[in-house]
């Protein structure tokens, strides 16, 4: 409870500073001015400041906007942040050189363009060489920004019956500009880029051979599920932590634990 101790008849007051007890002087008179009561109080401690939060509030926008999985977190080579990640990986990001890559095998018109692009038809081009174009995902299109001449890539059969990973292919031209994001006649056109200062890119990629046996999605991931749980070079494997993503890294081990693959019996 507060204890009020009026002035014109007290000479003096006990106050508590830094939570000791020392006397003040007050005025014998009354003053001439409608008088204060003092009263006795703590003094408070200072307001604590507010914590600002270190938590990334962007979110990911993905090829199909699917969720971020803390174990890509840790690795992907560009920050997500839907369209505000426009710039190419920063140097402090891990970087890779092997890839998987996605397209589908399989007829689907979109605006009247059928957008199927298998292994075979790139085994069919002139020099088994085409574009990779269309990638409308500032992450896929920054792995690929990363991609160097002659690393390989993993050419994987998506949207279809059996997905899985079908053969080989090779970086021939490093990443530059995508021309089908102006062509307003393309289903990858884009009314936001400008020549002056266009957002994506692709590279140029050719075939190397197919894969000694066909390698099912639905097999790679029971190595997933095993690797997971026991360990194993396949247990963060972006195919299943960023599964819609159409452009996704792999590092050495995975690589090669894939490669391995095509000469051992399906689990």
């Amino acid at each position: 409870m507060k204890k009020i101790i009026t002035a014109h008849w007290k000479t003096t007051v006990l106050t508590n500073i830094s939570c000791g007890w020392t006397q003040l002087p007050l005025y014998r008179n009354k003053p001439s001015k409608p008088f204060v009561d003092l009263y006795r109080v703590k003094e408070m401690p200072p307001k604590k400041k507010a914590r600002v939060s270190k938590r990334n509030t962007g979110s990911g926008k993905d090829d199909d906007r699917e969720p971020v999985s803390p174990a890509l977190k840790k690795r992907k080579a560009a920050t997500s942040g839907g369209k505000t990640d426009e710039s190419s990986a920063s140097s402090g990001s891990p970087q890779y050189s092997r890839w998987l890559m996605k397209s589908e095998p399989e007829s689907r018109f979109e605006n009247g363009i059928d957008v199927k692009f298998g292994i075979k038809d790139l085994k069919a081009l002139p020099d088994q060489t085409s574009c990779w174009d269309g990638v409308r995902n500032y992450q896929a299109r920054n792995f690929m920004r990363q991609m160097k001449e002659g690393q390989l890539a993993f050419f994987y059969h998506s949207n279809c019956k059996e997905p899985g990973i079908a053969g080989l292919m090779k970086v021939v031209k490093e990443a530059y500009v995508d021309h089908t994001q102006f062509d307003r006649k393309d289903v990858h056109y884009d009314a936001t880029s400008k020549p002056d200062d266009p957002k994506w890119s692709m590279v140029d990629v050719q075939y190397q051979r197919m894969m000694k046996r066909f390698l099912p999605l639905s097999e790679l991931k029971k190595h997933h599920l095993q690797h997971r749980a026991k360990g194993g070079p396949l247990k963060d494997m972006a195919l299943f932590t960023r599964a819609r993503l159409s452009v996704q890294p792999l590092n050495t081990e995975e690589f090669d634990f894939i490669l391995s693959l095509e000469d051992k019996e399906p689990l």
